[in-house]
């Protein structure tokens, strides 16, 4: 796999779904994508055609920071 290349985003968007505590992150609008796993629960998105990162899921989010599921 050729290296992933970040375009410079017209905006970052990002969604937390705390019942599963996991963090969507997206540069620009979310879109259909691969998925590389960096481990640990970090997951980088990439477009197939030009190996474009258009995100990141990151599992477990929450408890990373310390935040206790309610």
């Amino acid at each position: 796999m050729e290296t992933l290349k970040l375009e410079e985003p017209k905006t970052v968007n990002w969604d937390y779904d705390e019942e599963a505590d996991v963090l969507y992150i997206s540069f620009g609008d979310p879109e259909p994508a691969l998925t590389l796993d960096l481990g640990e629960g970090v997951l980088a998105r990439y477009r197939e055609s030009d190996n474009a990162l258009v995100g990141f899921t990151i599992v477990g989010a929450g408890t990373r920071l310390g935040h206790k599921p309610s």
